[in-house]
């Protein structure tokens, strides 16, 4: 028979669960505080939607969001647009209208030197192919801002806000790029707010 006492035969299995669940604790924890800090400190700016294709409205409980900043025309890409297939980010500078919304004033496959007055916003990491045309239409690009979850059978209202191009965003940017919804109004009154926690 062993020395070991039987205590000391379970305590690396109980050590070892603790430790697992501390550190799924603190991922948890970690992609909590991320959203939160960006709708804490983050740069706020005031987005128009567009309307949707009807045949992607409602799924489930969220409503599905698209801004005039993303589809980007090419004459803002003042470094020209890739050539060939690759893996990209977009980087777009928003600047304030005299509307109370901020427009894209400037994009690009690189990062942006940050400006007075603007704030850059980063897309989601997409695959980029070059349009086979002389003159390409425009390169769609989403933020991760796309969807907005509701009450389940509250997103009528917003859908039709949206389509009647009613319905604004408010969100805030982080100084890495990265965008959370803050606000939803219709006709400019809040309709929904996205607590910190």
């Amino acid at each position: 028979m062993s020395g070991l006492s039987p205590k000391r035969r379970w305590l690396p299995p109980l050590i070892a669960a603790l430790i697992a669940a501390v550190l799924q604790t603190a991922a948890l924890g970690y992609m909590v505080e991320s959203r939160a800090s960006i709708l804490r400190s983050g740069k706020e700016v005031l987005l128009k939607t567009v309307p949707v294709d009807p045949r992607d409205l409602l799924r489930g409980d969220y409503v599905i969001l698209s801004y005039d900043i993303s589809r980007l025309p090419p004459e803002l890409f003042k470094s020209g647009l890739p050539t060939v297939v690759q893996e990209a980010t977009v980087f777009v500078r928003l600047a304030p209208q005299p509307d109370g919304f901020w427009a894209a004033s400037e994009a690009s496959f690189q990062p942006l030197a940050p400006a007075d007055g603007t704030v850059i916003l980063q897309s989601q990491p997409f695959t980029y192919y070059p349009q086979s045309s002389e003159s390409p239409t425009s390169v769609d690009v989403a933020y991760g801002i796309e969807r907005f979850y509701v009450p389940e059978g509250e997103g009528r209202v917003l859908e039709q806000a949206r389509n009647a191009e009613a319905l604004s965003v408010s969100v805030r940017i982080n100084d890495a790029g990265r965008a959370q919804i803050r606000q939803i109004a219709v006709a400019g009154a809040p309709v929904y707010e996205e607590p910190l926690y």
